[in-house]
């Protein structure tokens, strides 16, 4: 069980600081670790048994190897009293799987850059979105970064802390696995639409029930329940079972319009709209989106705190 401690010290070193950038990252040998997977398999019969396989060893490796440190560190004696080991190795990991103040870093980075200009702003959204950016007009550069806001919420922050208060450290480490290999590996393309099935179908299950609590707590933050029933029937306008939920919450927040068909790896997707007023958005919209992030986090966390207080 995570101590209340350890949540509040990783959570308060990602709102410091964000992901550290001359610090040894777990996502980045995540990375290295899907690609070689993906070399060595992702070719000939069977893609699918072979990207399946992949999958679930990377996962459970993942999930064991986090435990097994763990298990070790309660083992060892501590200078600094017991279990102290333990509880700076979970506030480390914590502090590594939160990535809420480096999106919104990023984010804001993107309009920035659109006021300097339409090239500069395609550029800095390409380092945060997956579809092709070299052709975006300004509306769709902002779009696409304020849906990565939404989308991200869920995947950088609450479905991280939600596996947290359900398995441990080694559950929020697993579930960064799984939410890696769908955004290397799980593309309907030619390349990965096989190898990649299973990955992406695990990332479906994992994030289902975070993706609609993101949209609950961004529309409880705001004090607008009555967008419940927009978030419900527009968070199923999307290719992804989840993806939707959190962008529709911020789509009603806003009054705006997300979603359209977008190219990805040279193939057009087209994917239906969320919402139906297509205003521009302007620099107003992202700091409301980036308060309504915020508000949102912190409810998690503090919902998370009050999980573990009842479990003392």
């Amino acid at each position: 069980m995570t101590s209340m401690l350890s949540l509040i010290v990783g959570w308060t070193l990602d709102r410091l600081f964000g992901d550290p950038q001359k610090l040894p990252h777990p996502i980045v040998w995540f990375g290295r670790m899907i690609a070689f997977g993906e070399h060595h398999f992702n070719d000939g019969s069977r893609r699918k048994l072979k990207g399946a396989i992949t999958a679930v060893t990377l996962i459970v490796s993942v999930f064991v190897i986090t435990w097994f440190v763990r298990y070790a560190l309660h083992l060892l004696p501590s200078p600094f009293g017991e279990e102290m080991g333990v509880r700076l190795f979970d506030a480390i990991i914590i502090f590594y799987c939160l990535a809420g103040t480096t999106l919104i870093r990023e984010v804001r980075a993107v309009f920035v850059a659109l006021d300097r200009s339409l090239e500069e702003g395609r550029q800095q959204v390409a380092r945060i979105v997956g579809r092709d950016t070299s052709a975006l007009s300004a509306q769709e550069v902002r779009t696409a970064a304020l849906e990565t806001l939404a989308e991200n919420l869920s995947d950088g922050v609450i479905a991280p802390l939600f596996w947290l208060a359900i398995l441990g450290t080694p559950g929020m480490m697993a579930y960064k696995m799984v939410n890696t290999l769908d955004s290397m590996i799980g593309y309907k393309t030619e390349r990965y639409r096989d190898f990649g099935c299973w990955a992406a179908h695990i990332d479906d299950v994992a994030n289902y029930l975070p993706a609609r609590l993101t949209a609950l707590l961004m529309v409880v933050t705001c004090g607008r329940l009555g967008l419940l029933r927009f978030v419900w029937k527009n968070g199923q306008n999307h290719a992804s079972p989840n993806s939707g939920y959190p962008e529709a919450a911020l789509a009603g927040i806003l009054d705006c319009r997300f979603g359209g068909p977008h190219y990805y790896f040279g193939q057009l997707f087209d994917k239906p709209y969320i919402g139906t007023n297509s205003r521009t958005l302007t620099t107003a919209d992202m700091r409301r989106a980036v308060s309504i992030n915020r508000r949102a986090e912190a409810v998690m966390v503090l919902a998370l705190l009050l999980v573990l207080y009842c479990r003392l």
